[in-house]
C-alpha cells in the first residue's frame, strides 16, 4: 500500500461534529492543531512556530467510538491515518486543506489519564435456542473431532 500514513499529535480545537451520511454510515470529523515548539538556544527560551490545523476524518466503528470517548475541545490527541489533500477554489484563488483519514484515534496519554472502555455490543437474541456448555467434564469425556 502506497499511501502517506501520518500520526499527529496535538489539541482538539473544536468539538467534534458527529453525523450519518445518507446511506447510514456513521461518520465524525474534528480539528486538530499542533504548534511546535523549539528551543533557541541562543536566547535559552522556547518559541512556538505557526500552528498547523487538520480535519481529521473518522468512519463507521471509529467515528462511534470517537464520539462515546467524549473529545471535547482542548483534550491532548494522537492521531494516526492517511494524509490527504484537498484542493479547492474560493474567491478566485485556488486553496489546499490537509485532511487525516483517520485508522486511530486516542487521547495523548502523556498529557493526562484515559480509562478504557469497550463498545457495548448488541444484546444476544433470546428468542433463539443457546447451547450450553456442560458444567463439569474430566479428559475422558472430552472428545476431538
Amino acid at each position: 500500500m502506497n499511501e502517506a500514513l501520518i500520526t499527529v499529535t496535538g489539541w482538539v480545537a473544536d468539538d467534534p461534529r458527529h453525523g450519518t451520511t445518507a446511506s447510514g454510515t456513521p461518520y465524525l470529523a474534528l480539528r486538530v492543531g499542533c504548534t511546535p515548539r523549539r528551543y533557541d538556544r541562543r536566547t535559552a527560551q522556547w518559541h512556538d512556530e505557526p500552528s498547523l490545523f487538520l480535519t481529521v476524518n473518522c468512519w463507521r466503528a471509529l467515528a462511534d467510538n470517537v464520539r462515546a470517548s467524549r473529545f471535547r475541545r482542548g483534550h491532548p490527541v494522537v492521531v494516526t491515518g492517511r494524509l490527504r489533500i484537498r484542493q479547492y477554489e474560493r474567491d478566485g484563488q485556488w486553496r489546499f486543506s490537509a485532511e487525516v483519514e483517520a485508522l486511530t484515534v486516542g487521547h495523548d496519554l502523556s498529557r493526562g489519564a484515559a480509562t478504557f472502555h469497550p463498545p457495548d455490543r448488541a444484546a444476544p437474541d433470546h428468542h433463539e435456542p443457546r447451547e450450553t456448555a456442560p458444567t463439569t467434564s474430566t479428559p475422558e469425556e472430552t472428545t476431538t473431532p
